[in-house]
């Protein structure tokens, strides 16, 4: 049975139809004070699949799956997997600074004691958080839909990972499409100058698509694709796992001269047109 969370709903059911299984009906509201009200609305037997992404507001989103999995404990549900498409508070997975919560695995101490038996994510920010449960816990790529979607838009295009940390999802999706891929380097000029470019292909005249993991303010891509229209490049579509997208971000990046954004439904906004159902069904199937 598929259980879905308000931050997931739409996903959920998409989960379910590629499954063919049942969507269990979820009554939740909040009272004037703010509390939140669940009630699962049907019995539930053999297992359950729980689906919540906990972005913003990641606070109501972890409350309202927190509520869910101890109801379903209580219920005598012993075979629960969770999937959370988006893990909130995965990037504080290590102290910075003298004495700072490590966000991540409190988050992952409080999945694990509302009963979740396993988990299911989609692009982790940071692989490392998989240490903090003791429940298998398993890091899916979102890199083969969004690359599907990129090869029914360009030919033959050039993807750009707008730094090295991107990399690793640049070279996935060109491997997947059998196209070229390039990331942004910086290189010092003078003592006083910096220069970021391609850092070995010409873009020139090419249709270019940079990918990176979250775009949360837009700085990073407005920056890349400023660069890219300086290099000549034909096109610039933006594509993401997690589009964060705070406050303006959006109009930041179309208004730097992108052609598109997109995004995958990891979490809820206007650009989330590549869904990771397909993808987490399957996984589903194979454990």
């Amino acid at each position: 049975m598929i259980i879905g969370g308000s931050a997931s709903q739409k996903l959920a059911a998409k989960i379910a139809w590629e499954l063919e299984d049942i969507l269990c009906p979820v009554e939740t509201r909040k009272f004037p004070d703010g509390e939140r009200y669940l009630r699962i609305k049907e019995d539930v037997d053999d297992g359950a699949v729980v689906v919540q992404s906990t972005g913003y507001p990641q606070d109501e989103n972890l409350i309202e799956l927190f509520l869910i999995l101890k109801t379903l404990q209580e219920m005598g549900v012993e075979d629960v997997k969770v999937v959370t498409p988006y893990f909130g508070y995965g990037r504080q997975e290590r102290r910075f600074k003298d004495f700072e919560a490590i966000s991540a695995s409190i988050m992952a101490d409080m999945i694990e004691f509302c009963g979740a038996s396993e988990l299911l994510c989609v692009n982790l920010h940071e692989d490392g958080i998989r240490d903090f449960f003791d429940i298998p816990v398993h890091n899916l790529s979102a890199m083969q839909p969004i690359a599907k979607h990129i090869g029914e838009m360009f030919e033959d295009p050039v993807i750009v990972a707008p730094d090295k940390g991107a990399l690793g999802f640049a070279e996935e999706i060109a491997t997947i499409l059998g196209c070229e891929c390039d990331h942004m380097e910086k290189t010092r000029i003078s003592p006083e100058k910096v220069e970021t470019k391609p850092k070995s292909m010409d873009v020139k005249g090419r249709d270019t698509v940079i990918i990176d993991d979250i775009i949360s303010t837009g700085g990073t891509i407005v920056n890349a694709t400023n660069i890219l229209r300086k290099h000549g490049a034909e096109s610039v579509v933006v594509s993401c796992v997690h589009p964060v997208l705070v406050g303006d971000a959006l109009l930041k990046i179309f208004a730097a001269g992108v052609d598109d954004v997109i995004g995958t439904d990891t979490l809820r906004s206007d650009v989330s047109t590549v869904s990771v159902a397909g993808i987490v069904a399957q996984k589903l199937r194979e454990i």
